[in-house]
C-alpha cells in the first residue's frame, strides 16, 4: 500500500510575529521540508522560534516540473509564503495543483490574511465582497470601470509606489463620494487605517504613507456620510 503524502499550506503572520499560530509552529516543525516563496524570509520566522528546518524556494516563476519533482522527494511537506495565507496572490496554487495532481493530501493551516484583516476592521459590508489582488500594470481603467459598477464590496492590494495614483483614477472614474478604507502595515508598529469617502481618503494618504495598502472600496449604492 502506498504511503499517504501530505502538503500542509501554512499561513504565517503578516506583520506581527505574535499572530502565528502554535498549530502553524508545530506543523513547520514537523515536515520533511518547507517550501517558501523567499527562503530569507522563511529563515527568519523559523529563527524567532528557535528551530531549523530544510528550506527550498518555489516562486511564481519555478516550472509545474521542478514543482512536482521537488513534491515527489517528500512524505511530508510545507508551504509558505513570506507573509499571510499561501494562494492569495502568492505561487501557493501552483504548489497545490502540482500536489493534487501526484496524489497528495492538502490540509490547510489557517492564520493571518491581509485582506481579511483589511475586510474585518473596515465597517463595510462583507457577507460578500470581490478581490482583486494586484491590480495589473496595463487594463487599469477597465478595472476601475468594474469597481465602479460593483453591487458589493470591491478590495485590493496596492504598493507604495502606485497607491497615490490609484486613488486618483478611483476618484476620477469610480466617484469622489463612495465609500472607501485604506489599510496601511496592518498588524505592525505603523499600522493605519484611513476612512471615508475616495476624495477624503485621497488627501488623507501621503507619501510618507510607505508599505503595503488593501484597498477597499463600498458597493457602488454605499456613499460616504
Amino acid at each position: 500500500m502506498q504511503k499517504e503524502k501530505f502538503l500542509y499550506i501554512v499561513a504565517t503572520p503578516i506583520g506581527n510575529l505574535g499572530d502565528m499560530t502554535f498549530r502553524a509552529v508545530e506543523t513547520l516543525k514537523n515536515v520533511d521540508v518547507i517550501l517558501c516563496e523567499d527562503t530569507r524570509e522563511t529563515l527568519k520566522l523559523l529563527k524567532h522560534f528557535g528551530f531549523e528546518k530544510h528550506l527550498v524556494s518555489v516562486h511564481q516563476h519555478s516550472s509545474d516540473e521542478k514543482v512536482q519533482a521537488l513534491l515527489s522527494q517528500y512524505d511530508n511537506v510545507a508551504y509558505a509564503s513570506d507573509a499571510g495565507t499561501p494562494g492569495i496572490s502568492d505561487p501557493g496554487n501552483k504548489v497545490v495543483e502540482a500536489a493534487v495532481k501526484i496524489g497528495f493530501r492538502v490540509i490547510p493551516i489557517p492564520g493571518a490574511c491581509a485582506v481579511v484583516a483589511a475586510l474585518s476592521a473596515s465597517g463595510l459590508p462583507t457577507d460578500k465582497f470581490l478581490f482583486l489582488g494586484f491590480l495589473p500594470h496595463k487594463g487599469r481603467t477597465a478595472v476601475f470601470e468594474k469597481i465602479k459598477n460593483a453591487d458589493t464590496t470591491v478590495c485590493f492590494y496596492e504598493s507604495t509606489h502606485r497607491i497615490l495614483k490609484t486613488l486618483e483614477q478611483l476618484k476620477a472614474v469610480v466617484a469622489p463620494e463612495r465609500k472607501m478604507v485604506v489599510c496601511r502595515e496592518l498588524t505592525k508598529m505603523f499600522e493605519d487605517i484611513v476612512r471615508g469617502s475616495i476624495n477624503e481618503v485621497a488627501e488623507k494618504v501621503q507619501l510618507e504613507n510607505r508599505g503595503e495598502f488593501v484597498v477597499i472600496v463600498g458597493e457602488k449604492q454605499t456613499r460616504a456620510k
